[in-house]
């Protein structure tokens, strides 16, 4: 399988000056774990997620004062579409993260997370073991 077959192509797509509450608002409602930072001024693209909101409130940080701008990892790995979804796997085990926006001509298409690797593996596991021998 590959990343094209497992990721989420509706993204939710914030700029840099959005506060972190605002982020966090958009997040929830979605119920998704991380946004796609567009910056065409400084950085290009970026990624905002859960777990960067989390480690600022845990800062004791205010969410209402604090933009993705900020805390926006900038260092971003990408993924393409034809990826195998074990090489969007070992790119998040050697990153240490858990989403990979995905370009198609240098152009965000979608977010695949680790979430969507799992459901997709255990999809196909279960379709395997559905198979009589």
């Amino acid at each position: 399988m590959h990343v094209k077959d497992a990721m989420s192509t509706v993204v939710l797509t914030i700029g840099p000056a959005h506060t972190l509450r605002q982020a966090a608002q958009l997040m929830a409602a979605r119920r998704i774990g991380a946004a796609v930072v567009l910056d065409n001024d400084n950085s290009g693209i970026g990624i905002l997620t859960e777990r960067d909101i989390l480690n600022s409130l845990g800062a004791g940080e205010n969410p209402d004062r604090e933009t993705a701008q900020t805390h926006t990892t900038s260092d971003v790995v990408f993924a393409a579409p034809h990826w195998t979804l074990d090489d969007a796997a070992d790119a998040m085990v050697r990153g240490g993260f858990r989403h990979l926006i995905v370009l198609n001509d240098h152009e965000p298409v979608g977010v695949v997370s680790v979430r969507d690797i799992i459901r997709c593996w255990s999809t196909a596991t279960e379709r395997a073991d559905a198979v009589p021998a």
